[in-house]
């Protein structure tokens, strides 16, 4: 929670600075506020989001226009042959196996991950902010290509059903929020005809997950989530033993206006580890690095 000289002093700061960018800005302020990430990174991304949902709050009303330097929201990501159909793979999943979950970390990769979700899934792609991870899936033989694609994703900011089911506080919330992860997309590619493939994926990601995402971002999640749209049901997740909670409300993953905006999506979730309630639901005080970007006193 944002104090009221806190608040003051990111409203000097773009009053006193209106020709820097949003992402200048935005860094700014988490230099000065020390908003923080645990693996001590700036929550630039985050912030930038933040700053423009302050002006919207009729509680500042002289607040500059933040300058936007690339498009927002959905991009036209484009595609060539690399991402082209291939050849049919069909057979039993014993076929396959061992399969290899290879994180996608190279720029070669990350654009044809892009590719494949936007050709492929019924979403597209849109560039994700915040802490994520990426995924294609391997088969152990060698004239097989890519299977499928997984993103993993900060989890979304506030959802009703899940938030009751879970059964935190709003404190405990705010403050242990980190420890859950979105999964943003899953993709079997359209050529891949394997039966119960994506269930045994899913499996392998909520062992493989925790420890990457602990590498990568120094916490180690809990509880895993996804949002399903209509008209699909997720029979593979649900294979996989995720839990339905209930429905969303159609205001998007990040709402903090309460506008609906968009379709009301299945909340699926899958805990990683015994005990995870009790440590999702304790308050303990929080650290700087988890400091909280959104809430205005």
């Amino acid at each position: 929670m944002l104090t009221a000289c806190e608040l003051d002093l990111v409203r000097q700061i773009i009053i006193d600075f209106p020709r820097l960018s949003q992402a200048e800005l935005a860094h700014t302020v988490c230099e000065l506020l020390e908003w923080r990430r645990p693996n001590g990174k700036l929550k630039s991304i985050e912030c930038v989001e933040w700053l423009q949902t302050l002006q919207q709050t009729s509680e500042l009303p002289a607040l500059p226009e933040l300058r936007i330097t690339k498009p927002r929201g959905p991009q036209r990501v484009p595609t060539d042959c690399l991402s082209d159909p291939r050849p049919l793979v069909r057979g039993r999943l014993s076929d396959y196996q061992p399969l290899r979950l290879e994180l996608v970390e190279d720029l070669p990769g990350r654009r044809l991950f892009q590719q494949y979700i936007q050709r492929y899934h019924p979403l597209g792609f849109r560039f994700p902010y915040g802490a994520q991870l990426r995924y294609f899936v391997r088969s152990s033989d060698p004239s097989v290509e890519v299977l499928a694609c997984l993103l993993f994703t900060s989890a979304a900011w506030k959802m009703a059903p899940r938030d009751a089911w879970i059964g935190w506080s709003d404190p405990a919330r705010r403050a242990n929020l980190p420890l859950l992860v979105n999964n943003g997309r899953f993709l079997i590619l359209p050529w891949v005809e394997v039966p119960h493939l994506a269930s045994h994926i899913l499996a392998l990601a909520a062992r493989r997950l925790p420890a990457d995402w602990l590498s990568a971002y120094a916490v180690r999640p809990v509880l895993l989530e996804t949002l399903v749209d209509r008209p699909y049901s997720g029979t593979c997740y649900r294979a996989a033993n995720w839990v339905l909670v209930g429905q969303t409300q159609g205001r998007g993953r990040m709402d903090r206006t309460h506008q609906a905006h968009g379709t009301c999506k299945d909340i699926l979730l899958y805990p990683l580890e015994a005990g995870w309630r009790p440590r999702l639901c304790q308050l303990a005080p929080l650290p700087s690095c988890h400091v909280l970007i959104g809430e205005l006193p």
